[in-house]
């Protein structure tokens, strides 16, 4: 018989050997995932046995992460701008440098006006979902190329029950009607086609066509910036997340579509990340 702290041992000790940089935290994310229980119990009970099925359980997580799966995709979830989403492999895994996206837009666009705002390849949905979360006036437009992410993305959507979040599945802003937009928010793949970070840590598993965007990783950015002024209200909107190194490529860009005060903001590292101006 398997006590719990047992079984955080043996998993604390077995992902210690992986690159993680929280064996612990993941060991007891992984118990409690297993078990069915929750982190005080860890603590209140160690000695509480585990059943059968809660070890083999555990043990199943465990040879998923050894093999370097996201942790994201074996609990299927992850926290952005304070609110849960399912996740799976489907969709990319949101990260805490995409919440820049969600700040900008709502310290730029009025909180007071019916403002519609479309997320494009919204995945999981978890940039739409969060400013459909602090916006209730605004309409958000989630749109996705994927079956797969846009079915993630509804169940998003209606577990925090969002009536002003509507899902559509289209390629970038092909569907949307001309001068139908005050804003445009996209994280598209901007990650050159071979890059060897594709085959490292949590990229071997997340969907290559939500990552990967031509040699120079700014094929999708380019349709977006060309396709956006057709499709915004003057005076409107539109910020892009980018790679750490493409600031001015797409400072470029907008210029050439004719956006006007195009700045480039920085994430919590200090990297240039995401590209904003107006039409």
């Amino acid at each position: 018989m398997t006590t719990i702290r047992q079984a955080l041992h043996e998993t604390r000790c077995a992902l210690a050997s992986t690159s993680t940089n929280s064996p612990r935290l993941e060991a007891e994310l992984l118990l409690c995932e297993a078990a069915g229980i929750d982190r005080t119990t860890i603590i209140a009970w160690p000695e509480r046995t585990l059943e059968p099925a809660q070890t083999a359980r555990l043990r199943a997580l465990l040879e998923r992460r050894l093999t370097g799966e996201p942790m994201a995709y074996i609990l299927g979830r992850r926290e952005f701008w304070g609110l849960a989403f399912g996740v799976g492999p489907g969709v990319l895994i949101p990260r805490p440098d995409t919440e820049l996206l969600v700040e900008l837009t709502l310290a730029v666009l009025s909180a007071d006006l019916p403002l519609v705002c479309a997320d494009l390849g919204t995945g999981s949905g978890a940039v739409a979902c969060a400013l459909a979360h602090e916006r209730r006036r605004w309409r958000l437009i989630g749109i996705e190329r994927s079956p797969d992410a846009l079915a993630i993305a509804a169940a998003n959507a209606e577990r925090l029950q969002l009536d002003n979040l509507h899902l559509l599945r289209g390629d970038w802003l092909a569907a949307i009607a001309r001068n139908s937009l005050d804003a445009i928010v996209a994280n598209p793949p901007y990650v050159c086609d071979g890059d060897p970070h594709l085959r490292q840590g949590d990229l071997r598993f997340e969907p290559s066509a939500a990552l990967a965007a031509g040699h120079d990783g700014l094929d999708a950015i380019r349709i977006i910036v060309g396709q956006a002024p057709l499709c915004l209200r003057r005076p409107g909107w539109l910020a892009v997340e980018h790679g750490w190194d493409q600031g001015e490529p797409v400072r470029g860009l907008l210029e050439q579509a004719g956006f006007e005060q195009i700045r480039t903001h920085r994430d919590l590292t200090g990297h240039e990340r995401v590209t904003c101006g107006f039409t």
